[in-house]
């Protein structure tokens, strides 16, 4: 059986490694310079800056930093956030530093375990949270951002952005009441009402005829063999202007809601690809009843050591399967059965990797040997 186990193990850490991209998530670049991400699909276009690096993030969201660095995010002139500390992966509920400090204390699941999920789905809540995200949301190219995509703020919106922001009645603040924020004349939408989301040049990005200019058009025949293909009539005039006046973008267009969904659907990938980072071993467990001693499972990282700040476990079916302990240093958990012939348990695992607030779970199936 060992064999067998060794040769499973070997094919989930070939699986595990496709799944997660890289041994650690840190990335080369010829010097001893780390890379992170902002978001999981990224969001390109911002202006970066540590003590030691500045650029601007690409399609991926990423920025180089050593470690122990701080950052500031910047979209054109306009400051997002500062002094947030540079990780493999980086979410805009870092940006604000109470939230970062909430974040540090995991909330419970259903089944008594540590979990970071419910601490982040109440953030989600926190209104500069939700009026900075939809405020990014609303600068991506397209109207949405689709599952999958990061979010991309080309150099096109930057520089009408810069043109703007001297120009707005009040600074743009994340802190102030979402109603406030998204109101009609709010800097935000007088902002997002200068920018043209479409190529340089395209009709859409005119200024929408005036009622004057309408009035003074010609009516158009309704003969349709007289229209002038060179002349503009009130009526083109009139869905011209509907037209351009359509395009122009607000927060109406991205409410609280679709902020928390982008954001779910972000932080949920990232997770994703920390936990695929983690295996146990042995893979499958099958013990005759008669056999009660101590057994362990070990905690295995992908490319190094697990290096745990926190694990907990727990039996689905303790009258079948015991928990005797756990141990974080040595990333391992203790069980033994106690069962009849046949039974079965699920051992949940609650494991918190020391790079991150984030906590891992995993699950391993114990069979007690039916008997012969």
């Amino acid at each position: 059986m060992r064999a067998v186990h060794s040769i499973r193990l070997s094919l989930i850490l070939i699986t595990a490694l496709a799944l997660s991209g890289c041994f650690d998530g840190s990335s080369s670049h010829g010097d001893d310079t780390s890379t992170g991400r902002l978001n999981y699909n990224g969001i390109s276009g911002l202006s970066y800056t540590t003590a030691s690096q500045t650029g601007t993030t690409n399609s991926r969201g990423e920025f180089r930093y050593y470690p122990g660095e701080t950052l500031s995010f910047r979209v054109g002139t306009l400051l997002l956030a500062e002094d947030i500390p540079a990780q493999e992966f980086v979410t805009p509920i870092e940006f604000f530093a109470n939230l970062r400090d909430a974040l540090k204390y995991p909330s419970v699941n259903d089944e008594g375990l540590s979990s970071h999920e419910g601490t982040e789905v109440q953030l989600m809540n926190d209104v500069p949270l939700s009026n900075l995200v939809r405020f990014l949301i609303s600068l991506n190219w397209e109207v949405n951002v689709r599952e999958g995509k990061g979010i991309d703020i080309r150099n096109r919106v930057i520089q009408q952005l810069n043109a703007k922001l001297p120009n707005l009645t009040a600074p743009i603040d994340f802190n102030v009441g979402a109603l406030e924020f998204a109101a009609s004349d709010s800097p935000a939408n007088q902002l997002l009402a200068a920018i043209c989301f479409y190529p340089e040049g395209d009709v859409l990005c005119e200024d929408p005829p005036t009622q004057a200019d309408i009035d003074s058009a010609p009516i158009r025949p309704d003969d349709e063999n007289e229209w002038d293909p060179n002349v503009e009539y009130q009526q083109d005039l009139r869905v011209k202007r509907d037209r351009i006046l359509d395009a122009v973008r607000s927060l109406d267009d991205i409410d609280a809601d679709d902020a928390r969904t982008y954001m779910k659907r972000e932080l949920k990938a990232i997770t994703t690809l920390i936990g695929n980072r983690y295996l146990l071993s042995p893979v499958e467990i099958s013990h005759p009843a008669s056999d009660t001693s101590i057994k362990t499972i070990k905690i295995r990282k992908i490319g190094g050591s697990p290096q745990l700040a926190g694990l907990e476990a727990i039996s689905t079916r303790p009258t079948d399967v015991v928990m005797h302990a756990t141990n974080k240093q040595s990333a391992e958990v203790e069980y033994f059965v106690d069962g009849d012939p046949g039974g079965e348990s699920e051992i949940r695992i609650s494991l918190h990797p020391s790079s991150t607030y984030r906590w891992v779970q995993k699950t391993l199936r114990v069979r007690i040997d039916p008997i012969d």
